[in-house]
């Protein structure tokens, strides 16, 4: 009896202890050394302790300025600090109970970079030649990528795991193609550090990244959402294992709740965004739920109308490369445009593989996008940022003349006469058509049409269209009817 009282003692007063002792100060993954975090503004920095303890936060750019809170009763704390303009690096002092240094801290332009594969494709996976010299030379010590662990969730959560890394040869093939292309574009025009916070995931439809309270106004998703309240539904918070061999990650808000919640106290510049891909057989709700997934982020975040830059989706077989139904979700990203202010799509009409979902060519992807934040975020004269968008069209007897938006200096064709064109009449059977560029219009016509009343162009699921304007940038595709979705 006395050996075993001895032993349980000291047990109790351990476990005691351990039960009594302080939390820790502690800071969302995302607060890391080599951090990038937006320039001359006043930034949020948060995290958990002990409720009533005492938080201070001092940055190195301001030594004499310290801020402090106090842990609300639910044990997390928040408070703003003023950042300089772009430079570093610098260190972070957060100080309670126990002190964080976080260290290597840049002051710059952040942008977060979200979507499906085309989004996460890294560089590694390209296999080009460019994309290898381009890795070989990756010697970008301001740029930098927060790649936010894959994980989903029912319920909102507060916390993501990922890692800061340094661009350089050793690092830059893990970084998103896309995000990589447009940051080195950013910094090469900028000459500031730049912070890409990558949070993306393959095979994602539009409605996993938007927020419970979004979606309700979608009669769709009810009975998915009424799973959320499951307890019974796993959820999985191990990277490993959340791969696309389960259809749980595509469930409505999971990916909101886990890679974009984390983030709203996150100060940035913008937004891009790549995917589409998996709510192409939905085009006609895609109209109005893209532009949702976008109002729901701005009204979370409390930033404004941020820029939000995204990218149409390429040409690609489908199985049924004569098939319509990513014409049309293209056709839905580009009316995104004229729905929200401060949107801007890249055109990548020329980039597509007939038999590769992922085309390789992401250098002019991220160029695009920098083009639209270089002119409209960054104030950039004289840069073309968009190929051709279809504006009118006016019936002059035989014949259709169209009209465009960022015509630029003019409408070209590359490699020969127009191509993609067709004319319909009143029978809406459509039939290829001759196509001429009259200054900064085209007209169309067809012998078979005497009374035409639609165009459309490039308007299927493979095709490799070759209209641009001067400035080389490719036109969407398009079409002048609004006759009733077909496949």
């Amino acid at each position: 009896m006395k050996v075993k009282k001895h032993i349980f003692v000291p047990a109790l007063t351990v476990l005691f202890a351990v039960l009594t002792s302080p939390a820790r100060v502690s800071v969302p993954g995302i607060f890391a050394d080599h951090m990038v975090i937006q320039q001359s503004c006043e930034v949020t920095v948060w995290g958990w302790a002990d409720p009533g303890e005492k938080i201070s936060v001092k940055g190195s750019w301001a030594p004499s300025e310290k801020v402090s809170a106090v842990t609300a009763a639910d044990g997390t704390w928040r408070l703003k600090i003023n950042t300089p303009k772009a430079g570093g690096p610098y260190t972070l002092v957060i100080q309670g109970s126990n002190e964080i240094v976080l260290k290597d801290i840049l002051i710059g332009e952040v942008w977060i970079c979200s979507g499906q594969s085309n989004m996460f494709l890294r560089m590694r996976s390209l296999r080009t030649e460019k994309s290898k010299n381009d890795i070989e030379k990756a010697n970008f010590p301001q740029l930098r990528q927060f790649a936010v662990d894959k994980t989903y969730s029912n319920a909102p959560k507060d916390n993501c795991l990922g890692k800061w890394l340094v661009c350089s040869p050793e690092t830059a093939s893990s970084f998103s193609a896309t995000a990589y292309y447009f940051g080195t574009n950013l910094y090469q025009h900028l000459n500031v550090p730049i912070g890409l916070v990558s949070t993306s995931w393959g095979a994602t439809p539009v409605e996993a990244w938007t927020s419970r309270k979004a979606l309700t106004q979608f009669g769709q998703f009810e009975d998915e959402l009424k799973l959320l309240d499951n307890p019974v539904k796993a959820e999985d918070p191990s990277p490993k294992a959340a791969d696309n061999s389960s259809k749980a990650f595509k469930s409505p808000s999971v990916l909101f709740n886990n890679m974009i919640h984390p983030l709203l106290d996150w100060r940035f510049k913008g937004v891009i965004w790549y995917q589409g891909e998996a709510n192409r057989m939905r085009a006609v709700q895609y109209r109005t739920l893209f532009p949702a997934m976008i109002k729901d982020w701005r009204e979370h975040w409390g930033q404004g109308d941020f820029p939000f830059y995204y990218v149409q989706i390429a040409p690609f077989a489908y199985g049924r490369p004569e098939g319509l139904d990513s014409a049309f979700l293209r056709e839905a990203q580009m009316l995104a445009m004229d729905s929200l202010p401060n949107l801007g799509m890249a055109v990548t009409m020329d980039i597509g593989e007939e038999k590769n979902i992922h085309p390789k060519n992401k250098h002019d992807v991220g160029d695009r996008l920098a083009r639209w934040a270089l002119a409209k975020t960054y104030g950039k004269k004289d840069l073309a940022y968009s190929g051709p968008i279809y504006r009118s069209m006016r019936v002059e007897k035989d014949s259709i003349r169209l009209s465009f938006d960022y015509a630029g200096s003019g409408l070209t064709a590359r490699n020969g006469p127009l191509t993609d064109f067709e004319i319909a009449g009143k029978d809406r059977k459509f039939v290829p058509a001759k196509a001429t560029i009259d200054g900064k219009t085209i007209v169309v016509s067809a012998a078979e049409v005497s009374k035409p009343v639609a165009v459309r162009y490039a308007f299927k699921n493979w095709t490799q269209p070759n209209l641009y304007n001067a400035e080389g940038l490719p036109a969407s595709s398009f079409r002048t009817d609004d006759w009733p979705v077909t496949r």
